[in-house]
């Protein structure tokens, strides 16, 4: 008896296991899986269509782990600052050096205001990063 209960365990924890290594890459410990450049696919909350909201340039975030930095831009402005990148843990609130160029519409707002909100993350089949609060992804990016 003790022993099937036991093998039961083994084999529903290996399961639990294999089936979230498959779901989620580089969540917990490898932080450099960001590095590179992502491009942003899908926000959340607008009532703008993601394409009106970016009709000429989608906006980058660009990873260097190594060096504790991010850069990118917003669709319209560039901007650097300092990756607080801790596991899957990440956040965007210390201040960053932007241009200040003139930004038609929403877009660059809605991107800074959802950055501000962002407390992890996880990448997907090594292609797709969320950016999260709490369990909801607000921000999904395309690997360039």
């Amino acid at each position: 008896m003790k022993l099937t209960a036991l093998a039961l365990f083994v084999a529903l924890t290996t399961f639990a296991a294999c089936r979230n290594s498959q779901k989620t890459t580089g969540n917990m410990s490898d932080t450099a899986v960001l590095n590179g450049t992502w491009e942003l696919n899908y926000i959340t909350g607008p009532r703008i269509a993601f394409d009106g909201l970016y009709p000429e340039k989608k906006p980058e975030i660009t990873y260097d782990v190594a060096a504790g930095k991010i850069s990118g831009n917003t669709s319209c402005n560039s901007f650097n600052g300092k990756l607080n990148v801790d596991g899957n843990k990440i956040n965007f609130n210390d201040p960053m050096a932007m241009t200040r160029m003139m930004c038609q519409g929403q877009g660059e707002t809605t991107f800074l205001e959802t950055l501000k909100k962002i407390n992890n993350w996880s990448v997907t089949d090594g292609k797709t990063l969320n950016l999260m609060m709490g369990d909801l992804a607000m921000m999904r990016f395309s690997k360039k």
